[in-house]
């Protein structure tokens, strides 16, 4: 069987990664993506290869639209060629759009019904979409797609990434000079998603206030987008290291005490992997974050005093609990590789 996977974000590189890996032992595997920054370098890091067709639409609706259309013609062409049996996706609207029109059957990953432009663009065109138990079917169907069609499995989507080894030697020369690190990422600010909910968070006053509080800590910035990275190395002290490298999110979270994040994959991965973190919820809708919330794994906090507070307590408290705790969540957990051949039998019948 030929099957294509579109991969357009690093969360979906390490995703689907190791479902690539098991499927190319039988199948013959075609990989698509876009000229997406941190995309494109973590599966250079992750030695997936990729055919780069199109690139991101940045931060604006005109760009997203004509870069999606433009992307959509290309791929068009490439596919009709390739001739799969089956795509693959994390809810891809050009993916969705081709496989559609070239009769193609296609499988969707989603665990943000939040994210409604991308929902409303390719669940209507989708045969199965798989998505963790805790997202109540009705928060997809909205869109467009059967509750019969949607299936659940027993696992939050980084527990693909935890489980997977990272790749090491990724980080640049870090110039570490205390024993204990703090790691804050970036939110997302060019999604459509976060365009449409656009919210004020003046993460610099965050990241100052942090360094200003805790001078025993190292703290490392890890960056979304080369103009966001500039910023934050043009608005930061010496003394805070901003990253100008993707790296390994396994690798970096390694040599982490405590990380900031706004609510999405690497928060839940670092809570996953037992790391004390805080949230500091940049856009609303993580179902899975509330879930790791009422776990004990994620504390959140909206302000730079509150993210203080949080990592003062967190500093305190017990991390062999809170590591075995995060253990024996993650052992509960089934390999949503299961589901997907599940799916991938129901819709050849």
């Amino acid at each position: 069987m030929k099957i294509w996977f579109d991969i357009l974000t690093p969360k979906q590189v390490l995703f689907f990664e190791p479902m690539i890996k098991k499927l190319r032992k039988k199948h013959n595997v075609l990989c698509t993506s876009r000229n997406y920054r941190e995309a494109i370098q973590l599966a250079k890091i992750r030695n997936l290869k990729v055919h780069v067709i199109g690139k991101h639409g940045g931060g604006e609706r005109y760009s997203k639209l004509n870069e999606s259309l433009k992307r959509m013609l290309a791929l068009s062409k490439i596919v009709k060629k390739y001739s799969p049996d089956l795509t693959i996706s994390l809810c891809s609207p050009e993916a969705s759009r081709i496989s559609y029109g070239l009769g193609i059957k296609h499988i969707v990953f989603s665990n943000a019904p939040h994210a409604e432009a991308v929902m409303k663009l390719s669940l209507p065109f989708v045969q199965k979409l798989l998505t963790p138990w805790i997202i109540p079917k009705r928060k997809f169907s909205i869109y467009g797609i059967l509750e019969k069609d949607i299936i659940h499995y027993l696992a939050l989507d980084e527990y693909v990434i935890v489980k997977e080894k990272p790749k090491r030697k990724t980080l640049p020369p870090l110039k570490l000079k205390r024993n204990k690190t703090i790691l804050f990422r970036t939110h997302e600010t060019q999604a459509a998603y976060f365009l449409k909910n656009k919210k004020k968070i003046n993460i610099v006053s965050m990241i100052k206030k942090i360094a200003k509080e805790f001078p025993d800590y190292n703290l490392i910035v890890l960056g979304r987008y080369s103009k966001q990275i500039n910023e934050l190395q043009k608005n930061l002290g010496k003394n805070i290291s901003v990253l100008n490298k993707v790296v390994d999110s396994g690798e970096i979270l390694s040599i982490s005490d405590i990380f900031i994040g706004s609510g999405g994959t690497m928060t839940q991965e670092a809570a996953l992997k037992g790391i004390p973190t805080i949230s500091y919820s940049a856009v609303p809708g993580y179902q899975d974050e509330e879930y790791l919330v009422r776990k004990g794994l994620v504390r959140k906090g909206k302000n730079p005093e509150t993210i203080v507070k949080l990592i003062k307590a967190l500093a305190k408290s017990n991390k062999k609990v809170r590591k075995l705790k995060a253990k024996k969540i993650l052992d509960s957990m089934e390999d949503p590789f299961s589901k997907l051949e599940f799916a991938i039998k129901s819709v050849r019948e």
